[in-house]
């Protein structure tokens, strides 16, 4: 049985993220568990997630889901605008809410980082040389 589709294709918080996720040297956007997945290889980045609380599951629709190195993981933990994901926080993923104060800029950063641990040296060195 397939997963229920959780998102809005016509979201504009998804189309942000979309355009940023796409950006990156062979990204893809695939459909896993019902969510918005990008990869290469790899996925690097899902838009929305859940966690679980008391047996029930509580979505975080606009949300974007990053693996970050563990230092930033912490830190990023330790603000109320970030969670740990069911199913992917024990593999060291964090979600991040997305709201209408996003630092855009900063949400960029997280899926380079994402991008950067699971993409591979050959698409990172292609993603460094575009940088000036």
């Amino acid at each position: 049985m397939p997963h229920p589709i959780r998102f809005d294709d016509a979201d504009p918080v998804l189309g942000r993220v979309r355009a940023l996720a796409l950006a990156f040297p062979d990204a893809a956007e695939k459909i896993s568990h019902g969510h918005p997945a990008f990869y290469t290889t790899k996925v690097f980045a899902y838009y929305g997630g859940s966690v679980k609380v008391d047996g029930v599951y509580r979505q975080h629709e606009h949300s974007v889901l990053v693996l970050v190195d563990p230092d930033e993981r912490a830190a990023l933990l330790a603000e109320q605008r970030c969670y740990v994901p069911a199913y992917l926080g024990a593999s060291g993923w964090v979600g991040v809410d997305l709201t209408g104060d996003t630092d855009w800029d900063e949400v960029r950063e997280l899926l380079d980082a994402s991008y950067r641990r699971t993409a591979g040296p050959r698409r990172v060195a292609r993603l460094d040389s575009r940088r000036p």
